[in-house]
This record gives structure tokens, sequence and C-alpha cells, in this order.
């Protein structure tokens, strides 16, 4: 697909769309789905406004659906969102695979939220989005390539805690330790 060519950051939630090639992308969608993927997209916004070290963020298109990535301060990992293939009752928020973070949010949250494999959670339209959790997990992919901070091991990944401070941990959530990419 034409990936756009205008990379617009945002400066603040709910700010209207700086790249017409985005916009386009979210009128497209039916209905029922664009209001959600709208809901969406503004739940990253304000998470992200209110996530120390995030910084701007920057929307764009990349594989034809709307996306998120954090260039001034390289704190995350790009979040994308759209409609699941072939299943228009569905959408998804979409992180890089070659992380942990669908695992760390399989972890964090195995009832709140749907997985799809190791690359996304899965929404349908007729259910609310669950709140706290989705901005945990989206202050955690916003911040993915942020030092941790001190964890301690007791041998297991649930066992290991994460002290996040002002980063937006839930109190009593355990993310296992990542594996380094690099």
């Amino acid at each position: 697909m034409k990936r756009s060519a205008r990379k617009t950051p945002l400066k603040k939630p709910g700010t209207a769309f700086g790249d017409p090639a985005v916009d386009a992308v979210f009128k497209a969608y039916p209905k029922i789905l664009r209001g959600r993927l709208l809901a969406l997209r503004r739940l990253i916004l304000e998470t992200a406004a209110t996530t120390e070290g995030v910084g701007v963020l920057q929307e764009t298109l990349k594989w034809g659906q709307p996306s998120y990535l954090t260039p001034a301060s390289r704190s995350g990992s790009t979040i994308r969102i759209g409609e699941v293939k072939d299943n228009t009752s569905q959408y998804a928020m979409y992180v890089h695979c070659q992380t942990d973070l669908v695992a760390t949010f399989r972890e964090l949250y195995p009832k709140e939220l749907n997985f799809g494999g190791n690359r996304s959670i899965i929404f349908d339209v007729d259910d609310e989005l669950p709140d706290a959790a989705l901005r945990h997990c989206v202050a955690l992919a916003l911040t993915y390539h942020k030092p941790r901070g001190a964890v301690r091991s007791a041998g297991s990944a649930k066992a290991r805690l994460l002290h996040h401070g002002a980063r937006g941990a839930i109190p009593g959530r355990h993310v296992p330790p990542r594996r380094s990419n690099r």
C-alpha cells in the first residue's frame, strides 16, 4: 500500500488530523468502526501526553494504517491501529511483532484483553475499551526503548516486579523483563 510522505507531529490530544492521508483512511472506515478507532486514537494521544518521556507523537500511515511514533524521544515502539483483516466487527492495536510487548500485555491482562498472536490486541466493535488496562499497554509501548529502572528478580517472569514511577504502572501488576532486541 502507498505510504504517506507527510509525517505530522501531534501536540495535543484530540487535535485534528495533520495529514490528509490519515484523515482519508479514517473516513473510509464504516461508521461504527470509525467511531471505535477514533476513540482508540484519542486514548493513544491522551496517554502519550501524560506519559513521562514520550514527547510529541507523530501520526502517519504505515502499511495503510494510522500509526503513532515517537521520533523526537525515540522512546517507543510504533503503534498501529486498524480493522482486523476480513472482519469488520473487530479492530486492533498492533505493535512490532519482534518485541515482547504482547507477551507482556498477555501476562498483565490475560482476562481483560484479547490478543492476536504476538502483535496485537483485538477489540470487538460492540465492546467498550478496557480503559485502564489499555492505557497501561499504550504507555508501555510508547516507552519500550526507555530504561525500565530497577527490576527485582525472584525466579519467574510473574515474580519480577517493575517500579514504573510516573510511567503509568497499575499497582499490583507485574511486568516480565524484556529481552534485548538491540
